[in-house]
């Protein structure tokens, strides 16, 4: 009698901060590999600063064909769609790279499609599992993440000196970008905002394995990093 074959039980894999970079984005996914059981958990800031808003969020769309893809409302998308409703952030959106996604789309906010201001629209705070939560900003050590407010989530910044969260759980966040294309790793965190639009590269975590994956916008590609080679260790 033969046996049956094992589950696939997926992986869980986080991708820091996009802005727009589709080369970094598409060559990462063709390395990835993704696969059904997989679950693919987008930190925010898909938009902006970049060359091509709009072919990230046509990849995102194929790769949700492929696998479970849930993604955060970072800063930017906030900023976005306060602005296309003509609120407070619209001057300053177009300042931080609002100008280049509109570009990627022809230059008005009509030609963005209904279905790419749904996907905006439809992007949660954060996401928890058993052993992790992700969220674009910092959430606050001591307040719950279902008490944590727009501040907390998408626009606290990180600075390496943060206490574990109340919960237990070890936080993957992004926003914070890291100058040295390298992610911030210590006690209860990882920073996954690799400066992919400014020259260095969008980083992906598998959390289980804890293992990191790179690609930048001139399609170079490196993997199988372990995160512990990134991790600070405070005395």
């Amino acid at each position: 009698m033969s046996l049956p074959a094992p589950t696939d039980p997926g992986r869980t894999l986080a991708i820091g901060d996009i802005h727009g970079c589709d080369v970094a984005l598409e060559t990462l996914l063709k390395e990835l590999v993704p696969r059904p059981a997989d679950t693919f958990v987008v930190l925010g800031d898909v938009v902006d600063r970049g060359p091509n808003t709009k072919r990230c969020i046509e990849i995102i769309f194929e790769l949700q064909k492929t696998c479970r893809v849930v993604s955060i409302l970072g800063n930017h998308e906030e900023m976005f769609l306060d602005a296309i409703h003509g609120g407070r952030w619209q001057r300053t959106w177009l300042q931080n790279g609002g100008v280049e996604m509109l570009d990627s789309y022809g230059g008005l906010v009509d030609d963005i499609p209904v279905e790419h201001l749904d996907y905006f629209r439809s992007m949660q705070d954060y996401y928890e599992i058993e052993w992790d939560i992700f969220c674009h900003g910092t959430p606050y050590f001591d307040t719950p993440m279902e008490e944590q407010t727009s501040q907390g989530l998408r626009w606290n910044r990180i600075s390496g000196r943060e206490p574990p969260h109340g919960s237990g759980k070890r936080v993957i966040c992004g926003h914070t970008s890291q100058k040295s294309g390298l992610p911030l790793v210590f006690m209860g965190y990882v920073c996954l905002d690799t400066n992919a639009y400014g020259g260095g590269a969008l980083s992906a975590l598998d959390v289980a394995s804890d293992v990191l994956y790179q690609a930048d916008q001139s399609g170079a590609y490196r993997g199988d990093l372990p995160l512990a080679d990134f991790e600070i260790h405070f005395r």
